[in-house]
């Protein structure tokens, strides 16, 4: 199977892109539905984390209170260090299940930390949606209702802009208009059916 990893910074429009490439008929394994799904109420990954941070992190109803655990992690590099150690291979096994299952041309893992975890190893291709930096932070605190100022620290926390874009086999500019989105993943798809075809398939791991 061909796998076609999707990656940009926070506001990028990573979903809206994988969206399009669903359109498609493509599987796509989103890491970030993955990562909510490993600490749902009643799995191990919420259970340590609960024990860690205590009854802070958790909502009335015993889920996981997302937006106090990033900020906790956020303003600790420690804590996001302990966070990830933990969750970053239970995702990573998640993500191969689901990708060895795909039964499309070809398999896309949409993921913030594509470059920043080893899930890049997954992949052939890397597909890097990039926008400005200040449209990463009118398009995040317009969708999560978070201060630009946390915003900011979460692009701090990631990888650089300008390293993310020189990993990249494509890159995706998602600061125009819907119908040159429409455009680039258009030609992006019909390259990949083509590279597909050639591809030898192997049980990844």
């Amino acid at each position: 199977m061909l796998i076609i990893g999707i990656t940009g910074g926070i506001g990028s429009g990573k979903t809206a892109v994988s969206n399009l490439f669903m359109n498609h008929g493509i599987t796509v394994v989103d890491a970030d539905i993955v990562a909510r799904e490993v600490v749902e109420p009643g799995t191990p990954g919420l259970s340590k984390i609960h024990q860690h941070f205590g009854n802070n992190i958790l909502n009335a109803d015993g889920t996981l209170d997302r937006a106090s655990l990033r900020t906790l992690v956020f303003s600790s590099p420690t804590e996001r260090k302990w966070l990830e150690e933990l969750l970053h291979p239970i995702i990573r096994k998640s993500i191969v299940s689901q990708l060895n299952s795909a039964n499309s041309a070809y398999a896309i893992l949409a993921s913030p930390l594509l470059l920043e975890t080893d899930q890049h190893q997954l992949c052939n291709e890397i597909v890097v949606v990039d926008v400005p930096e200040k449209l990463q932070i009118k398009r995040s605190c317009a969708r999560d209702n978070n201060s630009a100022e946390q915003i900011r620290k979460i692009i701090a926390a990631q990888m650089s802009r300008h390293e993310r874009l020189d990993k990249a086999s494509h890159i995706i500019d998602n600061s125009g208009p819907q119908t040159a989105l429409d455009a680039q993943v258009e030609r992006l798809h019909e390259l990949f059916i083509q590279q597909a075809n050639t591809h030898k398939s192997t049980e990844i791991r």
